[in-house]
């Protein structure tokens, strides 16, 4: 059953589909590129070009050691080479507005004269090459907030129409003037006159006048130049702008640079000449100081009889350090004394020091000989006791020792007192003879001190008044001119190839962009393929093409039309599965429903039975769809074999007893084809409790015998329940689906009833396919049938 299927569709991307998907729509893409290179081509014409002008430049730095001024504050501690510049800060000062408002005042940007051309208007630069001139009577202050347009349009050599936009009414007003005379505006008077000889050839022209306020276009340039270091660290400064006229960029590029070397003359001058003056105060200042101080040292020395008594000082100093050195030597010898005498004023046996360094031997000896008898002391006692007669001995010993110790001490501590105090007395003599030496000394040598930080002051400030001056007349610029400003006059934009492709790739972006989006909106079904994605598990048949208008609706005797191979192919495949199942007594019913109305099930049910009868099967077609009965209306023009007009139907043979099958089916000759059919007949009010009658089932039994075919248009399965009502009687079910019709959600209900076996061996088929949308005969078509080619194959030879 399932061979039919057996190549079952992945989910995985084809890449070769997804691509053929969007290249059937070839002629979008072909006319979205064409409009998108239209509008491009327009857009290139009538776009102004700008043309881009470069520079370079090296800063010389602006430290404090870059002048003369700067290293005089320098080195006076006034400034700090820490503070110096970087050329980040550099480049901020460049794109400062002070300086690019100096370069608009400088070419007079803010005035901007046009004249008329076949596409741009020609802006006239400098403004001396405009053939009229305008001058303001009020002041450049006014002149450069004021914002204004006119036109002068020439009307002879010393008249013109003075044209422009009234504020109060926002109309245009045209006003008769002459050159050379005070022409009224809302920003004030001015007068125009001609900048050229002769204005004869001129006259018919307009010239287009704005005034724009300095700001305005001090900011526009501001943030149209490029200022950037060629690279980290480099002081070489690159230039760039770009501008519809190259020699406005080259004149705005060498203007900057002159303006921030102009700026940076004038602020080193500024140093230099705030440095002078400070220098020349400060020498005044000293110069008065430094007479003071030598006239007071000349009536100190004579006033006072003053010679050289520095060398007296400098004995009395020496003798002074001498005896402060034998008093600290002597206290250190006093200190030691007092800790042998508190070592040994303690009534038990204990070490007394012996090498302190005492100045008196006798002490140390005693010492060292206590020391020794104290350890033999200790020897003894390990093994005896104290009143043993030997170690009795040792204690008187011992104590002898002892008070001869503290004695000796004593007379050590009476004799360096005294000697502390003979030279605490000595050195209170040389403090007070030091002292005694006239305070005028001390007081020269503050004035001589004093008059020596004056003179060295004045004489470095006399060096540095003059590299001052100097540095007014050698002061250099902070900017080096490495490569003047110039262009290459290739407009740098709009670039065409830019444009172009932009517009190409535009062009192939929104018609994919339209595609994409409605194939992610797209929730129906296209074709066989689609169909398979979907619905697992089930025969799909075949697909019937969709009609266009020329194209006949109806199976033909020996049709070769794609139609009809369509129905062959679907013919074909049902036989094959029809062989493989087991044979019933209604294996010939073959019952044609679907999931909604307009899916084309009547249209299919009449065409197979035409298919198979074409073959010489003997079929019957059933109208069985009693609620809205179509396949009368599909061939009511078609003549048959009856001439009586009025037919009984399926509704009467089931609800009139009396009516027999024979007389409720018709044979018709439908394009040459014999065929019998079983109407529908008039619809009845009950249509379901019709169709649960008895006789139901009489009528699939007699006619499943009697013919070899039995096709039954059924009524839609999702909307009613007749289909299912009699469903027992088929022995094969084919579930019409439509594309661009059949919605994918709403196909999970056929998928429920192949699950619940509700309807007998179902199988799909397709209707209403575009020959484009094939699942496996849109590329190559039908055998036999001429080849349709694309629109570049009909270029090629056969």
């Amino acid at each position: 059953m399932d061979t039919i299927n057996s190549v079952n569709p992945t989910d995985s991307l084809d890449l070769k589909k997804e691509i053929g998907a969007y290249l059937k729509q070839w002629i979008w893409f072909v006319l979205s590129c064409l409009i998108c290179i239209t509008l491009a081509f327009f857009y290139l014409r009538y776009t102004t070009p700008e043309y881009n002008a470069t520079a370079k430049i090296m800063l010389m730095g602006k430290d404090a050691g870059s002048n003369p001024a700067g290293q005089v504050l320098s080195d006076m501690g006034l400034t700090s080479n820490t503070d110096v510049e970087s050329i980040e800060d550099e480049i901020e000062i460049l794109k400062s507005r002070k300086l690019m408002k100096g370069v608009v005042k400088n070419l007079k940007l803010n005035q901007q004269f046009f004249s008329k051309g076949r596409f741009h208007h020609t802006q006239f630069f400098p403004i001396t090459r405009s053939p009229i001139k305008v001058n303001f009577i009020e002041p450049d202050s006014v002149i450069y907030a004021s914002n204004f347009s006119f036109n002068v349009q020439i009307t002879s050599e010393t008249s013109f129409n003075f044209i422009y936009n009234s504020r109060l009414t926002g109309e245009e007003v045209s006003e008769k003037m002459f050159f050379g005379r005070n022409v009224p505006t809302p920003i004030s008077d001015i007068i125009i006159t001609p900048n050229i000889e002769n204005l004869s050839n001129l006259v018919g022209q307009t010239i287009y006048v704005q005034i724009n306020s300095i700001d305005k276009i001090a900011e526009r340039y501001r943030s149209k130049i490029r200022i950037s270091p060629a690279s980290d660290g480099s002081k070489v400064i690159n230039f760039s702008l770009d501008d519809p006229s190259s020699n406005r960029a080259i004149a705005v590029i060498n203007n900057l640079i002159a303006e921030y070397n102009r700026v940076s003359i004038e602020e080193k001058n500024t140093i230099s000449n705030n440095t002078a003056d400070f220098i020349n105060k400060r020498i005044d200042l000293i110069a008065t100081d430094l007479s003071k101080v030598d006239d007071e040292i000349e009536s100190f020395k004579t006033g006072n009889k003053l010679t050289d008594i520095s060398s007296e000082a400098n004995i009395y100093l020496e003798s002074n350090a001498q005896t402060e050195q034998q008093l600290a030597t002597n206290r250190t010898e006093f200190n030691k004394i007092n800790f042998m005498k508190n070592q040994i004023n303690d009534d038990s046996f204990a070490r007394i020091p012996s090498n302190i360094g005492l100045s008196d031997g006798s002490v140390n000896s005693i010492a060292i000989r206590y020391n020794e008898l104290l350890d033999n002391r200790d020897r003894l006692l390990k093994s005896s006791n104290e009143k043993n007669p030997i170690i009795v001995n040792l204690d008187q010993q011992l104590n002898t020792l002892k008070n001869n110790l503290q004695e000796s001490l004593d007379n050590s501590s009476k004799t360096v007192g005294l000697q502390i105090r003979s030279l605490e007395n000595q050195l209170a003599k040389l403090s007070s003879k030091i002292y005694a030496v006239p305070g005028q000394v001390r007081k020269s040598r503050d004035i001589e001190r004093e008059q020596g930080v004056k003179e060295s002051l004045y004489l470095f400030l006399l060096q540095r008044r003059e590299e001052a001056t100097i540095s007014l007349i050698s002061t250099s610029p902070n900017a080096k001119i490495i490569d003047d400003s110039h262009t290459s006059n290739i407009a740098v934009s709009p670039k065409k190839t830019t444009v172009y492709l932009a517009s190409i790739i535009i062009g192939v972006l929104i018609p994919f962009g339209f595609i994409y989006v409605l194939n992610l909106l797209d929730t129906k079904i296209h074709n066989k393929e689609d169909l398979e994605k979907i619905i697992k598990g089930i025969t799909v048949l075949g697909e019937v093409p969709r009609l266009s208008g020329n194209n006949k609706s109806l199976i033909e005797r020996n049709d070769r039309s794609i139609l009809s191979e369509s129905f062959r192919i679907i013919r074909t495949n049902f036989d094959y599965i029809k062989r493989g199942k087991v044979d019933n007594k209604n294996n010939n019913v073959i019952y044609v429903t679907s999931t909604i109305n307009g899916e084309g099930k009547s249209f299919f049910s009449l065409n197979m039975a035409l298919t198979i009868a074409n073959t010489g099967k003997k079929v019957l077609l059933i109208g069985a769809d009693i609620r809205n009965p179509q396949i009368y209306s599909a061939f009511k023009n078609k003549k048959d074999k009856n001439t009586d007009s009025s037919k009984l139907g399926l509704t009467e043979y089931l609800a009139d007893k009396t009516v027999n099958i024979a007389d409720s089916i018709n044979d018709y000759n439908i394009n040459d084809i014999n065929i019998d059919i079983l109407l529908s007949g008039k619809v009845p009010p009950n249509p379901a409790e019709l169709l649960m009658n008895d006789r139901i089932k009489d009528l699939f039994d007699e006619v499943s015998e009697d013919y070899d075919y039995v096709i039954v248009d059924t009524a839609p399965s999702m909307l009613v329940t007749d289909t299912l009502l009699i469903s027992q009687y088929a022995g094969h079910t084919i579930y019409m689906t439509r594309a661009d019709h059949t919605e994918k959600k709403i196909l999970n209900f056929a998928q429920e009833l192949n699950a619940e076996n509700k309807l007998n061996n179902m199988m799909l088929v397709v209707n209403d396919v575009k020959q484009s949308n094939f699942g496996y005969g849109a590329k190559y078509g039908y055998y036999g049938t001429p080849e349709k080619k694309g629109f570049f194959g009909r270029f090629k030879k056969a």
